[in-house]
């Protein structure tokens, strides 16, 4: 979903034409179109992303590290 949203911004269009090319894959909405509000989020976290890629790559680590405390003391 997020790959097509990108391609089609980087065309030109606008969030309002792409949701209607998105179909959600599973759950409770599956096949039904995102909310405008869905799809400006996942741009906004696909750019925050692109941003601080080490922020991104830190926090990962530290959660890694979280849950292998976790299973230590299990």
């Amino acid at each position: 979903m997020l790959h097509t949203a990108l391609r089609c911004r980087a065309n030109g269009e606008t969030v309002e034409d792409i949701k209607h090319d998105l179909l959600i894959p599973t759950g409770r909405r599956k096949g039904q179109s995102p909310s405008l509000s869905s799809i400006y989020r996942a741009l906004a976290e696909h750019e925050k992303t692109r941003a601080y890629p080490e922020a991104i790559e830190t926090a990962h680590a530290d959660f890694a590290a979280l849950q292998q405390r976790d299973r230590s003391l299990a």
